[in-house]
């Protein structure tokens, strides 16, 4: 990921790798951006072929909402837009690899950190 929060993380781990030490470098991988009245974080990795579904949670009409990129039911990526404070439950949901009900996943009453185990 071309952004600083990678530099940020990953030149620490380098440079204690460099120093000899046992270092595994396992990050979700991040960046953000803010587009005038629009902020979006986004966590996981989703290339192009790789999901079969995108699952959107909120008012996408309203530019409030969190969309996901899933395969299989795992989530393999999420971004939150103008929706904050979801980015660590988002990537417990990558990072678990765990099946999930993609209806759940959709209902913004079901709480999001109830999904990742």
């Amino acid at each position: 990921m071309e952004h600083w929060a990678n530099a940020l993380n990953g030149g620490p781990a380098a440079a204690r790798s460099m120093l000899g030490h046992d270092v595994t470098y396992d990050r979700v991988p991040y960046f953000f951006s803010d587009q005038y009245d629009l902020g979006m974080e986004y966590s996981g990795w989703a290339p192009a072929g790789t999901y079969d579904q995108v699952v959107i949670r909120g008012d996408a009409g309203k530019r409030e909402f969190i969309a996901f990129w899933v395969k299989d039911g795992r989530v393999l990526a999420g971004m939150n837009v103008n929706v904050w404070d979801v980015t660590d439950k988002i990537q417990r949901l990558v990072r678990s690899r765990a099946q999930v009900n993609t209806e759940a996943l959709a209902d913004p009453h079901v709480p999001l950190g109830s999904l990742a185990p």
